[in-house]
């Protein structure tokens, strides 16, 4: 793998992963664009102990452009994107309009028992593939690989930077998910402190030694819930799924994050996790809208309870139907899944390639 570094007009970094060590990656940006924004900032929410960031500067960005207007293609004779190249294998480059940044502000007290900081930290944009009408169900092996090589990369790169607690790397795929891009593509945030989840999977873990590993050899001793598995990693339906259409997938060996998988387990898990992925677009026969999720352990806190792994889930629940998060979701952050997983699990292995 080839890695390049250069960066945009603005100063942001892009970075380019290539399979071949003569590509050329020469190309500037030419373009001439505004002062980049600052950093949000972080407000404490005193009632639920969360840091909430305001980020006023992301209303601007760009939303469901045309597909000749696509900032994540490759540039042109004619047309300057965010990727100043002709062609790419696999780029990240720094968000234009980032939710957190360490390009700081001035921030003001809010009083009360708010608390007010800077969202220091750091967001991503992952391009899997320079083809806009292609998705991550479509790549080869190969091209999954090189993904993995990048996330890996960047998980390790970004938390070593002063202040960030946590990397998530993440995709967000269909309109109906809130998508302002259609290309494939993914991000990765670098946030200032560890996410409220994950906080309550490392009490959980801390209460339960090996409490991932023992879920996953509950799943597959059972089977009835398994969707996908080979000899490094398995895809189940959680018994207790939030969403019509979940799936989570484990590596069979604890690691914390991305860049602490071997190179055998990165192989192992491109033609699994495709797999799961064409199986959601085969069950009604329409592109699925799905988010992906990588929990990783923390940069620092609890990284001896944290197993690296996926969860992949949809919020459409049948033909022409999604699930909202109304009343009792959205405020009480009560679940009510109208899939059974079982039902779930049984689905998606029929639709499963052999």
């Amino acid at each position: 793998m080839k890695r390049t570094i250069t960066h945009l007009a603005d100063g942001r970094e892009l970075i380019y992963f290539d399979r071949r060590d003569d590509a050329d990656r020469s190309a500037i940006d030419r373009r001439t664009l505004d002062p980049r924004p600052v950093a949000s900032e972080l407000r404490y929410d005193p009632l639920t102990e969360e840091w909430i960031a305001m980020a006023g500067h992301r209303q601007t960005r760009t939303f469901l452009p045309p597909a000749d207007e696509c900032p994540l293609c490759p540039s042109s004779d004619t047309r300057a994107s965010e990727i100043p190249a002709y062609d790419y294998d696999v780029v990240v480059f720094e968000n234009r309009f980032p939710s957190f940044s360490g390009n700081f502000g001035t921030y003001e007290d809010v009083g009360g028992l708010s608390k007010v900081r800077p969202g220091v930290g750091r967001c991503e944009v992952v391009c899997f593939t320079s083809e806009h009408n292609s998705s991550f169900s479509k790549l080869s092996d190969d091209q999954v690989g090189l993904v993995m090589e990048a996330w890996a990369d960047r998980t390790a790169e970004l938390s070593a930077i002063e202040g960030v607690e946590q990397v998530f790397c993440f995709e967000n795929r269909g309109e109906e998910i809130g998508i302002t891009l259609p290309h494939p593509h993914g991000q990765i945030y670098a946030y200032p402190y560890v996410t409220p989840r994950t906080k309550l999977h490392l009490g959980a873990a801390s209460r339960h030694p090996d409490l991932f590993a023992d879920v996953l050899a509950t799943e597959r001793a059972a089977g009835t819930r398994v969707v996908a598995a080979n000899e490094l990693w398995t895809a189940f339906v959680p018994a207790a799924a939030r969403w019509p259409f979940e799936v989570h997938v484990y590596p069979h060996r604890r690691v914390p994050d991305l860049a602490a998988l071997s190179e055998e387990e990165r192989a192992a898990f491109a033609p699994l996790y495709t797999s799961v992925l064409r199986a959601l677009d085969g069950l009604f026969g329409v592109p699925m809208p799905y988010i992906s999720a990588w929990h990783q352990a923390p940069v620092r806190e609890g990284r001896d309870l944290a197993y690296l792994h996926l969860e992949l889930f949809s919020i459409r629940r049948a033909p022409g139907k999604l699930k909202y998060l109304a009343g009792s979701e959205s405020a009480m952050g009560a679940f009510v899944n109208d899939v059974m997983p079982e039902e779930a699990a049984r689905m998606l292995r029929s639709q499963v390639d052999h």
